[in-house]
């Protein structure tokens, strides 16, 4: 079950799902971000006010809207099996004077990783504070969403540290 390459490929090289029944249970951890950059003015005017906008509470309404889409992610990626997660934490910082960074925590028990989960949840909760954000300015960017670390299958990952603080 360790081969390398490209996984989502039969042995006619037509793409299918990955078998993972014969995989080991185990407790899978996924960790990802994203991270929003906002003009200053925007900036200013989302602290000032609370992180609200006339669409609601910008960061609490981007925490449902990652959970939902953790959840579902089995719905919007081909080939990611359906799980039942057990956790998913979504926590959302406006750490730097024009940057918000949307960490999201998916966990699980079962045969197959959580990465995509874990993605899923920080990328659509980032997409949500723009779509808050952007009767204030279309200017608003999205970037950097990548994984941080997984844990439980047969291969750990963490990522090095680049300057960003986690």
């Amino acid at each position: 079950m360790a081969r390398r390459g490209l996984t989502h490929l039969d042995s006619r090289r037509r793409p299918a799902m990955v078998d993972v029944g014969a995989k080991e249970v185990t407790h899978r951890i996924a960790v990802a971000e994203a991270r929003v950059r906002l003009p200053a003015g925007v900036a200013r005017a989302l602290r000032a006010a609370g992180h609200r906008t006339s669409k609601g509470p910008v960061f609490e309404t981007a925490i449902v809207a990652g959970v939902q889409a953790a959840k579902r992610t089995h719905e919007l990626i081909p080939f990611c099996h359906p799980l039942g997660l057990e956790n998913c934490q979504l926590h959302i910082e406006h750490r730097r004077a024009q940057e918000i960074v949307v960490r999201c925590e998916v966990s699980v028990h079962h045969r197959t990783g959580v990465e995509m989960e874990a993605l899923t949840g920080a990328a659509v909760a980032a997409l949500t504070i723009y779509d808050m954000c952007k009767a204030l300015s279309h200017d608003i960017e999205i970037g950097s969403v990548r994984l941080l670390e997984k844990s439980g299958g047969q291969r750990r990952f963490t990522r090095a540290a680049t300057g960003h603080r986690r």
